[in-house]
């Protein structure tokens, strides 16, 4: 159930975040440490939200990963 709850959060906040690219027709300019760009505000809020996606789920499997591989009956150090 929380899959499905999770799944339909995550649909309904990049739903509000592409109609409200999409609403905002005007040009910005981003300027990078090298770099300059003009985009649109629909496409520097589709490259945000994708981005900022792909960087939790990365660090979400990240953190699992290393929950994994971490041994979970460590001796404490009060029975040595």
């Amino acid at each position: 159930m929380r899959v499905y709850i999770t799944a339909i959060t995550l649909f309904l906040l990049l739903a509000i975040a592409f109609v409200f690219g999409s609403q905002n027709e005007q040009t910005i300019t981003l300027n990078y440490l090298i770099a300059r760009a003009e985009l649109s505000v629909a496409a520097a809020v589709s490259l945000f939200t994708t981005l900022g996606f792909i960087l939790g789920l990365l660090f979400s499997l990240l953190w699992k990963f290393v929950r994994l591989i971490k041994p979970k009956n460590q001796p404490s150090k009060e029975s040595m």
